[in-house]
């Protein structure tokens, strides 16, 4: 009977371990020449790294919201390798790189991945270069739902265990990082006002993921 029991017990252990099990779908934006040569570029001249491929080693992860309504529309902001002319006059100053973020979570939870993992992606200044970007579909006026509450923290345990994260931060709190090692921008006046993906959003993720230990900001 024991061994019955204890059969039950392992086989729901195992079927809630699956059903836990994160899915995410593949929706690579555009990485072409342009894009590599911009990312390589980004790299050397914003954060001072002199590398040959538009890769980073995850530290870092950096939830937004897209001031977006929908998932196409992100999507197709994101896609094109540069800006475009006349848009984001703040950003395009220093680079044609467009922005874009590693993954983009819809509003029913479901999670894509717009480029691999390990690849640059223009989100966070002064921390692309060590820095995963998660963007959800929402904004302050369309806030972030229960749905992608959830995903976030699969998404966030699944990186915690596949690269050495050490950070969970929102967007708004980036700044804070300025003055440490891990701050690399050439310019010490480049810096935009964030508030994503909100402070309620962030403090119910901080909470969820508490078990992981993970480094918020600096207290600076």
């Amino acid at each position: 009977m024991k061994k019955i029991i204890l059969s039950i017990l392992l086989y729901c252990t195992v079927m809630l371990a699956s059903a836990q099990e994160i899915k995410i779908v593949d929706k690579h934006i555009t990485f072409d020449s342009t894009r590599v040569r911009l990312s390589i570029e980004y790299l050397k001249e914003r954060h001072g790294i002199t590398q040959t491929t538009p890769t980073i080693q995850p530290k870092i992860i950096v939830l937004h919201w897209t001031a977006a309504t929908t998932f196409s529309s992100t999507f197709n902001a994101f896609n094109p390798p540069k800006l475009p002319n006349g848009d984001r006059k703040d950003i395009a100053k220093v680079s044609s790189l467009n922005t874009s973020s590693q993954f983009l979570i819809d509003r029913n939870g479901a999670i894509y991945r717009l480029m691999p993992e390990n690849y640059f992606a223009r989100h966070v200044i002064g921390l692309n270069y060590c820095a995963i970007g998660v963007e959800n579909v929402g904004s302050a006026n369309f806030p972030l739902t229960a749905a992608q509450l959830k995903a976030n923290e699969m998404l966030v345990r699944y990186l915690y265990k596949k690269y050495n994260i050490e950070y969970l931060i929102g967007h708004y709190e980036y700044s804070k990082f300025k003055g440490t090692a891990l701050w690399k921008e050439t310019n010490p006046n480049y810096l935009t006002i964030k508030n994503d993906p909100g402070i309620d959003f962030m403090s119910k993720m901080r909470a969820n993921v508490k078990d992981l230990a993970l480094k918020g900001a600096p207290n600076n």
